[in-house]
């Protein structure tokens, strides 16, 4: 998969942290039948990988990438294990130069102009704005577009059901990164319907 085709699958990215990887296929199985094709599992848990690997084995229509991945070591571990994709929440030439040889998709994560001039010149059109609220939000985005049309984003970080169409009406978002709707109390109770649930709220509340 392409950057661009990663962020394509879905409005909504899940950005998942499990502490269990048996929690990794329900949860799968339950945004899929919410109509989102896409998830980010993050490197932050030791749960991570194995979640990961599961998902990938048993269901080859979720498209299922990493987070949290910061350096070579852990990129090479997230593809060894079947990523897609690899989301990180920065940039760097170690992570670039991995997706290259790799050749596995690379968002990296930008929150200034000097990062995304950065992703830019090395190809990579499409990127993470993280953490999206603290770094400037909808009017960040909004300033990117002047120097850097031809940039795409997907803000995650303070994205929620509230400011969801803010982010998704400008012309160079193509989605957004969100913890809200894998609440971690919702998972560990095990209510998958619940998830299911949300993930329908939220895709029907995108005008």
């Amino acid at each position: 998969m392409t950057a661009r085709e990663v962020m394509e699958v879905s409005p909504i990215v899940p950005v998942i942290a499990l502490d269990r990887a048996e929690e990794a296929l329900p949860l799968a199985e339950a945004l899929y039948a919410g109509g989102i094709a896409v998830m980010e599992i993050t490197l932050r848990t030791e749960a991570g990988l194995k979640s990961i690997e599961t998902i990938a084995k048993a269901m080859p229509e979720m498209n299922v990438g990493a987070g949290t991945v910061v350096n070579a070591e852990s990129f090479k571990k997230a593809v060894d294990y079947g990523s897609k994709f690899v989301f990180s929440p920065g940039i760097s030439e170690e992570l670039m130069q991995s997706s290259r040889d790799l050749d596995i998709a690379l968002i990296p994560g930008v929150a200034t102009a000097s990062e995304v001039m950065l992703a830019q010149n090395n190809g990579f059109n499409h990127c993470k704005l993280f953490p999206a609220t603290v770094a400037g939000g909808v009017d960040a985005l909004k300033a990117f577009d002047g120097p850097f049309a031809s940039m795409r984003f997907c803000p995650t970080g303070g994205v929620k059901l509230s400011n969801l169409n803010d982010f998704l009406s400008l012309k160079n978002v193509l989605c957004v990164g969100g913890t809200w709707i894998v609440p971690k109390q919702v998972i560990q109770e095990k209510n998958f319907a619940e998830i299911t649930r949300l993930c329908r709220e939220a895709l029907g509340s995108i005008v």
